[in-house]
């Protein structure tokens, strides 16, 4: 161990519903030393994403769970200040998955570069991160829009919903999207350029809303939310229509089961194909996202937002503000400099 310290935030319980700040910790604990063929790495960002509220549930899934009293971990940014692995050099800057900490020592099999020069580097935790790669697979290989097709999105001014609304306008199809805000719709109509977009909060009937902004009918949805959301999606779908299951954020808090949409039956009589699907499997797909994402940025044809809480402390104030709505875009921490 080294006389240099990291602070970390550590899973003090298994949160019920919704989690608090009293769920998390901040900690500390000393930086090993670099051994032979590897590197220290100090964070500069990390990121929150809903899907660590699964794992704060001590349950079998596609990832194992967080452990209390143990540090969190998940997407980050970093900057590489010590070496001894031929494949990295001091400076250089990467992309990990042992974020809520501020340093970490990797082996390099866990890491790799990213460059800065194609995009800022905390984009790698957005649009050109896990986020960027779920919009991408799930539209293109599960929803497979077509153009003239009317793609509808929940959650549309989110870190994935925003890189599908883009894409699905690329691919020539009409978009529309929910947001939960005047400031958000306005974004997806003015900047991402969408064809309609509704404020679901100031709704009082979604599924009618829906039908109003899709009056041709929905060809594909992606599920961001579920609930209400995905039976107005139900309700609206074309015959042969493709849904693509990406989350239902609206449940990850709740502590009793949830009805299902009651109108499920139209998944047989409209013949439609509904898919789940997870992003970790298909990292097959991440040279071609690559190419092109950069494309479409240079083109200037990609936009995004993001909201940054400064200090590691506050991660677990960043990471509930997921379910509130408080993010704009993505959700970041920036951790260090």
């Amino acid at each position: 161990m080294t006389d240099k310290k990291s602070r970390e935030i550590r899973l003090k319980n298994r949160p019920a519903g919704l989690p608090g700040e009293g769920d998390f910790e901040l900690g500390e604990a000393a930086v090993p030393q670099v051994g032979p063929g590897q590197i220290l790495v100090q964070n500069i960002y990390m990121s929150v994403d809903p899907y660590m509220r699964g794992r704060m549930v001590d349950r079998k899934s596609y990832v194992p769970p967080f452990q209390l009293n143990q540090p969190l971990d998940g997407g980050c940014v970093g900057r590489v200040v010590e070496s001894k692995n031929e494949q990295f050099g001091a400076g250089d800057y990467v992309l990990g998955m042992s974020g809520w900490r501020e340093y970490f020592v990797s082996d390099g099999k866990d890491i790799f570069k990213i460059d800065p020069s194609v995009a800022p580097i905390q984009a790698y935790l957005g649009t050109f991160g896990m986020p960027g790669l779920t919009a991408y697979y799930g539209l293109l290989e599960i929803g497979k829009p077509q153009a003239g097709e009317t793609v509808f999105v929940s959650a549309a001014s989110g870190a994935v919903g925003s890189i599908v609304c883009q894409i699905a306008k690329l691919t020539g199809c009409h978009v529309v999207g929910s947001a939960g805000s005047d400031e958000k719709v306005a974004w997806l109509l003015d900047e991402v350029g969408v064809d309609a977009a509704f404020n679901y909060k100031k709704t009082n009937d979604i599924i009618a809303e829906v039908g109003r902004k899709c009056p041709n009918g929905i060809d594909v949805y992606y599920e961001n939310v579920g609930g209400v959301h995905l039976e107005a999606a139900l309700e609206h779908m074309n015959q042969f229509g493709r849904i693509v299951m990406c989350g239902m954020i609206s449940m990850y808090n709740a502590t009793k089961p949830v009805a299902g949409p009651p109108n499920l039956a139209y998944i047989i009589r409209k013949q439609l194909t509904m898919q789940g699907f997870i992003v970790g499997d298909h990292f097959d797909k991440l040279m071609q996202f690559y190419a092109d994402m950069g494309k479409w940025t240079a083109a200037g044809k990609i936009k995004w937002k993001e909201t940054i809480v400064e200090g590691l402390e506050n991660a677990p104030r960043a990471f509930i503000g997921l379910f509130k709505g408080d993010n704009f875009g993505k959700m970041l921490v920036k951790v260090g400099d």
